[in-house]
């Protein structure tokens, strides 16, 4: 099993972090996991939201890019509605140019009504998934050469992508898929696959995992997607510490729920953050449960976490480091991840 790493700039609230401060620590980390062997980093795309700093995942990326030397550089990810696929399409490939044909093309539908409503106002975010599948069919086409495309969002005359991807025939190119729809997409269009369960139990992965099977015996069989997992991880040296993340994750995941619902409210990119007593009575951000359930734990645990997983056929596991927690806990956790839990599955 490899390893993944998600991480966003993130300030959790006003005058918690310095932007410089945030801006550094999150380059550290990159450079972490590229010297401690994980295989892939992935960028989001958000807007106006303090506790995912991404309107450009490219321009990270290419950030990334210049200070690290091995790990891929992947789009978690590019939100189709919110491009045209002439810019999408060039940003992509100048991306996997200036890194040395390292990009991994994540495409995805987009997350919250908020951003839709600001970025693409009148479109539901229930609908976005049609942009996405029109979307990826022109990039791959305007990475090829001439193309003409004349579809129900984007039209446009004769165009090409400038420059082409430095990897051929194209980067691989990912999907975040959890509906059995999603699944049969990414198997037919030869995209691999990252799904993240949120806070639910184990038994969700093993429904993702029984899905992907399903899609692929739709199939002839001849695109076998690379199967990654996604969960909040972090790890610490002594078991008394559990609470640590699992308060960060219960405020984090709250501001999240509300955004994914579209209530409360946002300021100067804030979201507002829940009563923490209130938090904790929600049956998603049970404590006990989210010590469970996420990747949380001293590297012996995680270790044993994690072993479940690969016995469960996941080939890549994306460690998202991004749960609000101080960046002295957030580098320490990665550290252990990187000396003590990479390598008992090398």
């Amino acid at each position: 099993m490899k390893f993944q790493l998600a991480i966003n700039m993130e300030r959790m609230g006003p005058g918690e972090h310095d932007m410089v401060d945030v801006e550094r620590h999150t380059l550290e980390m990159v450079q972490m996991a590229d010297e401690g062997g994980f295989n892939i980093v992935w960028a989001a795309e958000h807007h106006a939201l303090e506790m995912t700093i991404a309107p450009n995942p490219f321009q990270i990326l290419t950030w990334w890019a210049a200070h690290t030397n091995n790990i891929r550089l992947g789009t978690a990810v590019a939100v189709a509605a919110y491009w045209n696929p002439i810019n999408l399409a060039g940003e992509a490939a100048l991306l996997d140019l200036y890194s040395g044909g390292r990009l991994e093309f994540g495409i995805g539908s987009g997350a919250y009504q908020r951003e839709f409503d600001r970025m693409h106002p009148g479109l539901s975010q229930k609908d976005a998934w049609r942009y996405m599948q029109e979307m990826l069919p022109a990039v791959k086409a305007l990475w090829a050469g001439d193309y003409e495309h004349n579809g129900e969002f984007w039209q446009f005359p004769t165009a090409t992508s400038v420059p082409k991807p430095l990897q051929k025939p194209h980067p691989p190119v990912w999907v975040a898929a959890r509906a059995p729809i999603t699944f049969d997409y990414a198997v037919k269009n030869g995209c691999h696959i990252m799904s993240w369960p949120f806070t639910q139990p184990m038994s969700e992965v093993t429904v993702y995992k029984e899905r992907l099977e399903e899609s692929i015996a739709k199939t002839d069989g001849s695109h076998r997607p690379i199967f990654a997992v996604m969960r909040h991880t972090a790890l610490y040296d002594n078991k008394k510490d559990w609470e640590i993340p699992v308060r960060a994750a219960q405020r984090q995941l709250g501001q999240f729920g509300n955004l994914m619902q579209n209530v409360g409210q946002v300021v100067n990119g804030f979201p507002d953050t829940p009563d923490m007593d209130e938090l904790a009575q929600r049956p998603m951000l049970n404590a006990d449960m989210l010590h469970k359930n996420m990747l949380f734990g001293t590297p012996d645990e995680v270790i044993e976490k994690l072993k479940v997983y690969e016995e469960l056929g996941t080939d890549e596991f994306i460690y998202y480091a991004s749960l609000g927690m101080g960046h002295k806990e957030q580098k320490r956790s990665l550290e252990l991840f990187c000396k003590e839990v990479i390598p008992a599955f090398s």
